[in-house]
């Protein structure tokens, strides 16, 4: 930890930090439950996805799944159905692979403590210490993009937060500072200052509950913290995606078991580029299926970026005769493509479908 200007005292810190929690902390459902097993579920819902749009998708889902076992038990198609739209479907596999483990080794009972639960599959050093500080009230570190800019902030720590290495001296400086009495508290505080107060670009300082101990805040720092690299550009890939018709059917295809949106549902695509025209798409489709695929029409186009990569997808319509499909495709009615797992970007294409009247 970085000496600064300002003598910094811990318990006061802590209980400045806690009392402007146990006053200001937002009503969101998870926190309105101690079963680790539903923190464990919010915790992992909430990375990479902002708290408003994980709200529904969690009420959802612990009514669906309401005990670990129902988890554990639960059709893969019926998790990722779930899931649908949140994205990051690695996400929701772990988490029940996760349970699994649990259901099988622990007795249904989520390990409390670090090395066990760390164990688990999906579950890193932050959701471990959340669900151990949250759910069981013991004094772990819980530190994720929000810790990390509160602390190099309050503790004058300019490290790069980009640096994997990084996180270990935040770590390290939460065990120094966390209280034992209240850690549940003093970590979900942490976070909610982050989230309400110390944000990334404009921080509410004249706001902050801590700002007598903020090190930033009393040499003017407060803009130039933290410092992260910026990451690299996201490659681009152009896609065709076509809703192909057939009577009363459209033409559905299940992505791989492993890789990015793993098992989830979605049109038929072509990797093209921006000069391809629906004639050789016409041909292309045909040739695969040994069979006729015309009228191919392009109605929109739209981007959907990934963490990694952005897709740059022009959506098609096209008409279908007999066709020698491929196992991992079928033909579905409107009201099973109610029922399936869609990823992300082909529920894109169906509600541009639905608004244009073709489903």
């Amino acid at each position: 930890m970085e000496a600064t200007a300002i003598e910094f005292n811990k318990n006061e810190f802590q209980q400045d930090l806690i009392r402007w929690f146990a006053a200001e902390k937002r009503d969101l459902p998870w926190r309105r439950t101690a079963d680790p097993y539903q923190i464990w579920i919010s915790e992992i819902m909430l990375q990479q996805t902002r708290v408003d749009t994980v709200i529904p998708y969690y009420t959802r889902f612990v009514e669906k799944f309401p005990t670990l076992y129902d988890l554990a038990e639960a059709d893969e198609e019926v998790l990722l159905k779930q899931w649908e739209g949140l994205g990051y479907y690695s996400r929701a596999r772990n988490l029940q692979a996760g349970v699994q483990e649990v259901a099988e080794k622990y007795g249904g009972i989520v390990p409390s403590n670090r090395k066990d639960i760390s164990s688990l599959k999906g579950v890193g050093p932050y959701t471990a210490g959340a669900v151990l500080s949250i759910a069981y009230g013991v004094p772990e570190h819980a530190v994720d993009g929000n810790v990390m800019r509160v602390l190099s902030r309050i503790l004058l720590i300019e490290e790069d937060i980009a640096k994997p290495k990084t996180r270990k001296i935040f770590e390290e400086a939460v065990m120094e500072i966390i209280s034992h009495e209240d850690p549940s508290s003093f970590n979900q505080g942490l976070m909610e200052l982050g989230a309400l107060i110390c944000t990334p670009t404009s921080p509410k300082c004249l706001l902050c509950p801590v700002r007598e101990h903020c090190a930033a805040f009393h040499e003017g720092k407060q803009h130039e913290l933290p410092i992260k690299t910026k990451a690299k550009k996201t490659k681009a890939t152009q896609y065709a995606m076509l809703a192909i018709e057939k009577e009363d059917k459209v033409l559905l295809e299940k992505r791989p078991s492993s890789g990015l949106l793993a098992n989830m549902w979605q049109f038929p695509m072509l990797e093209v580029t921006a000069e391809t025209l629906p004639l050789e798409i016409e041909e292309q489709l045909s040739e695969s299926f040994a069979g006729e695929v015309q009228s191919v029409e392009k109605f929109t186009s739209f981007k959907h970026v990934f963490s990694h990569l952005t897709w740059n997808v022009d959506a098609y319509t096209a008409k279908a005769g007999n066709l020698t499909l491929p196992a991992q495709m079928r033909w579905v009615t409107a009201e099973e493509l109610e029922l399936l797992p869609i990823a992300g970007p082909a529920q894109k294409m169906k509600t541009a479908l639905l608004q244009k009247g073709d489903v």
